[in-house]
């Protein structure tokens, strides 16, 4: 058991997965992060370094079990999962104190503990004791022994899934509580992006041990035809096009301008030099790519006070120069400050992108496409051609319509409101992923809370003093309801406990 401190290591880590996620947000294979802590990241880079971590978070090991659906002999192999928990503003077992339970999406825990704040910014309001679960394949939650083992080839990856996820999650918080002996503790799990598809998941799946849910941004109805494969880049045009239409028409030009000065010869050079590329560029769709992957990534952490959308096509509009590729990197240079170089620096491939690559690759298929009326060339989601790529990387095909199958997602309104409950689908209508999300209320305790100026997991962030007052009202909203289910739960609690007396004196 020990506090968990951030190092200068662990920000240079996150940094270079920012940088390889972004490069690569577009690419064709490539399914854009879900990460709900990118956007606080990309706005503070020195945020890991200097966040002041609470010294009342305390980091626990479980051995974790390797196949929760399996009972061959390796299935009970396990491995150490690490979860950490503030118990500071608990109320105590005995009466019953609620748990917040904020669960691990793809990536290391220790970026979620210096930037999601709706646990520790409503503790105290909640008496609630605060945990935290890493991801299993992510941080230090590594099975087989090693990374390199671990993510060896699909025999080894294979246990990496959401299903697993989920079980784990269930067998932790059941072990805290018996631990603890807060048996009759209501359990809130909040999860953001990925993990608020997990935090939904959870509820629906082990109701007896999540009391309700609250998920942000999850792109719950992003998969199998549910959602428009375009819808993702049609808002990422639509936000660019409500902040400036010079600068929506000026990105839109740009990519033929991009092609026609590459088709010259020395074009590829030319665009080097203009674009200050850190290496040669050795063809226009790196360069169309890398531009593609800034507009996706402000567009989806577009949050306040920075608004990065607005950043990018100030330096579009306020350009000194005319013609259309200088006014695109004034944009770039507007979002990234004055660099030595912006396109394609060396990277190193790591564990947290192979591993939403593995994942994307097996049962989180979200079809993301660009159709013919964005900003961005048309770029089909091919269905085939991605299941190709999946089986020339791993050799195994991906499965497209498992998530439906396993979780549901069709007719999600007429079949949710017969057996689900207390469930918050939380998003904001400027991020691209909430068209994949629930906009609308299924039932009185499965909701929709949205705003419409809010980017990807806006609401579990750390409250700050800028924050605009439509996202203030946004989480007050959720923690009434979430107030609601409690005092609903003690109260059934309270007759149950009357009944089991009365039974006993009887």
């Amino acid at each position: 058991m020990n506090s968990p401190k951030f190092s200068v290591q662990w920000l240079q880590f996150i940094v270079m997965v920012l940088s390889i996620s972004l490069s690569s947000s577009v690419a064709r294979f490539d399914i854009p992060r879900l990460s709900p802590t990118r956007g606080t990241i990309l706005e503070q880079p020195d945020l890991l370094a200097s966040a002041a971590v609470s010294k009342d978070l305390q980091t626990f090991y479980y051995p974790q079990t390797l196949d929760h659906f399996n009972y061959r002999p390796e299935s009970y192999t396990t491995f150490q999962q690490r979860y950490v928990m503030n118990f500071k503003y608990w109320g105590g077992a005995n009466a019953s104190a609620p748990i917040l339970a904020y669960l691990g999406a793809e990536a290391p825990l220790d970026g979620d503990l210096a930037v999601i704040g709706f646990l520790n910014d409503n503790a105290i309001g909640f008496n609630a004791l605060l945990l935290y679960i890493e991801h299993r394949y992510y941080g230090k939650s590594i099975p087989f022994g090693s990374r390199e083992e671990a993510y060896k080839n699909a025999s080894t990856l294979g246990y990496f899934n959401s299903a697993q996820a989920i079980a784990d999650y269930a067998e932790i918080i059941m072990h805290i509580k018996k631990k603890l002996h807060a048996f009759y503790s209501p359990v809130i799990v909040i999860g953001g992006s990925y993990g608020g598809m997990l935090a939904s998941w959870l509820r629906l799946k082990y109701p007896h041990v999540a009391l309700g849910a609250l998920a942000s941004s999850a792109p719950v109805l992003y998969f199998d035809k549910i959602t428009p494969t375009g819808a993702y880049f049609s808002v990422v045009t639509k936000d660019f096009r409500e902040t400036s239409e010079t600068c929506y028409q000026t990105i839109r030009k740009s990519w033929s301008e991009i092609d026609k000065i590459a088709s010259q010869p020395s074009g590829l050079s030319t665009l080097s030099k203009k674009f200050q590329t850190c290496n040669p560029l050795t063809s226009s769709s790196e360069l169309k790519d890398r531009l593609g992957s800034i507009y996706v990534s402000v567009a989806q952490y577009n949050q306040p006070p920075w608004y990065p959308v607005s950043v990018v096509c100030g330096g579009i509009d306020g350009s000194e120069k005319e013609d259309i590729l200088s006014k695109i990197f004034a944009g770039v240079v507007a979002y990234r400050g004055n660099l030595s170089c912006y396109i394609n620096p060396p990277t190193k491939e790591s564990k947290t992108t192979t591993g939403w690559a593995w994942q994307t690759c097996s049962e989180m298929v979200i079809p993301i496409g660009i159709g013919n009326k964005t900003m961005f060339q048309p770029d089909p989601f091919d269905l085939n051609s991605f299941i190709k790529e999946c089986e020339k990387s791993y050799g195994v095909p991906p499965r497209p319509h498992w998530v439906t199958s396993y979780y549901g997602g069709h007719d999600i309104k007429l079949i949710l409101r017969r057996f689900g409950s207390n469930i918050i689908f939380s998003n904001g209508l400027r991020d691209p992923y909430s068209r994949g999300g629930v906009l609308e209320n299924i039932s009185e305790s499965i909701l929709a809370v949205s705003t419409v100026n809010g980017s990807h997991c806006l609401d579990i962030l750390q409250e700050k003093e800028t924050d605009p007052e439509w996202l203030i009202k946004q989480r007050k909203i959720e923690v009434k309801i979430i107030k609601r289910w409690i005092a609903k739960y003690y109260a059934d609690l309270k007759a149950f406990k009357q009944q089991e007396l009365k039974m006993i004196i009887e």
